[in-house]
């Protein structure tokens, strides 16, 4: 057999049909010793992640109705606004207050809520600010039986991810009621911010649940054609023996002529491209745990250099596995990027921009989604471009807020772009979206450039 029918996965059937063996050494029968014990160790952690992700989304349902309940149940009143001052929802505790109901609440400006002498002082609060700062005054409503009590109210300014105020957010309750309440508030809050924190876990594992099918697919294939490679190798091995056992009792003449029904030549030729192709496998297999372990099981503050195209071809390849994906992906990456952070976390954010745009242009008859990374400054800059049908207006103010999502029940939890983001900035970093000119979405991912 000549050098270029070396065993690759596209000729595994041709071998195993040839009929031809060899012997192992001592040397390869200990590489494919340890590289079943690692497909052993990586199929039962899938088993297991796959266990722990159901244990988990049914903790993020209940997390959710948690939450939903929280704010339908606080007995303080709670007032969102737009940028213009109309309402846009109201909790149960300023519905009774007002005595209508949220749908005609809903569209109303808020200063027609408010009595007339304390509409100035309202419309100074709306909206006002800075990002992270709130503001107190206290102002009475047009409650069911004429003005309400005065109320102790707090306006905080509702931002989008670029920082432009979009609105406010006001809390407030009767001040003869604040001093009895605020432990039971504090506690609550508490609890809050450990559903937020359990959410993020919850989000983590869902990610890492969608990398198995990847994760399986790209294991099949190198073990399919090692496992190929080995039963030819045993029958090369078996005709060998019997090519020696007879070879003994006969003369060099008839040994050629033994030769060359046994087909020793061939199977001598074929030996080292079957050798080599299975170190390949091997090879590929023990690459395959390493991203595996490099991305899954990192410390949760782990800072590290970070090799931009290495981390975009193993988050690519994962995402498209696991979508089954159609599309054309077209990657385009400068030389020699490199940013720091924790690598399981870059690749989370990588994955779900590569999920999102692979369910954009799902309906699409010629899907195509381009990728590229390149430096800026003293930035790197990561874009995943599709050619979907793009963002609509009303989600560009809340793609990144928890829980908001434009697919259907039970494809997405609405945490993919909020934890993304949060990761990106707690990297000194960001992410944009915008739609492009000829149709579609871009989102940019910018990290700070490694040394």
């Amino acid at each position: 057999m000549t050098a270029d029918r070396r065993v690759r996965p596209e000729n595994i059937l041709a071998l195993a049909g040839s009929g031809r063996d060899a012997e192992l050494t001592d040397n390869q029968e200990s590489v494919w010793r340890d590289v079943v014990k690692r497909v052993d160790e990586v199929y039962s952690d899938l088993l297991r992640y796959e266990a722990d992700l159901e244990r988990k989304n049914a903790e993020l349902e209940e997390a959710q109705s948690f939450i939903s309940s929280v704010i339908a149940s606080v007995s303080d009143i709670l007032v969102v606004c737009d940028d213009k001052g109309l309402v846009l929802q109201a909790n149960p505790a300023f519905v009774a207050l007002l005595g209508q109901t949220e749908k005609e609440l809903t569209g109303r400006a808020l200063l027609d809520l408010v009595v007339t002498e304390d509409r100035d002082l309202a419309k100074r609060h709306l909206c006002s600010g800075s990002r992270g700062a709130a503001s107190d005054c206290e102002m009475r409503f047009f409650a069911l039986r004429g003005p309400s009590d005065v109320m102790a109210i707090n306006f905080s300014g509702r931002f989008d991810h670029s920082g432009r105020c979009v609105g406010s957010v006001l809390t407030g309750r009767p001040i003869g009621e604040l001093r009895r309440a605020y432990q039971a508030l504090h506690t609550a809050h508490l609890d809050l911010q450990q559903a937020q924190r359990k959410l993020i876990e919850q989000e983590k594992m869902a990610s890492l649940g969608r990398l198995v099918a990847g994760v399986a697919h790209e294991l099949n294939n190198p073990i399919s054609f090692v496992y190929g490679n080995v039963h030819v190798l045993d029958r090369y091995r078996r005709i060998l023996t019997d090519y020696f056992a007879h070879e003994a009792r006969l003369d060099l003449d008839a040994c050629g002529e033994l030769r060359r029904k046994f087909r020793i030549d061939s199977i001598l030729a074929d030996l080292d491209p079957l050798i080599e192709g299975t170190l390949e496998g091997a090879k590929r297999i023990s690459e395959i745990v390493k991203n595996l372990r490099r991305i899954s099981f990192n410390r949760a503050h782990e800072e590290q250099r970070i090799d931009v195209e290495r981390i975009l071809t193993t988050a690519i390849q994962w995402a498209a596995r696991a979508k089954k994906n159609r599309a054309k992906i077209d990657l385009a990456v400068e030389p020699g990027l490199a940013v720091s952070g924790n690598e399981g976390q870059i690749h989370q954010i990588v994955v779900n921009l590569v999920d999102n745009a692979i369910d954009a242009v799902r309906e699409r008859k010629d899907p195509r989604i381009e990728i590229r990374a390149g430096l800026s400054g003293d930035e790197i800059e990561i874009s995943v471009a599709d050619n979907g049908p793009g963002i609509a207006d009303v989600a560009f103010d809340k793609m990144f807020e928890p829980f908001f999502t434009t697919k259907t029940v039970g494809e997405g939890t609405g945490l993919g772009l909020w934890i993304s983001y949060a990761i990106a900035r707690e990297h000194g970093g960001s992410i944009t979206a915008a739609n492009r000119e000829h149709g579609g979405a871009t989102f940019v991912l910018r990290l700070p450039a490694g040394s």
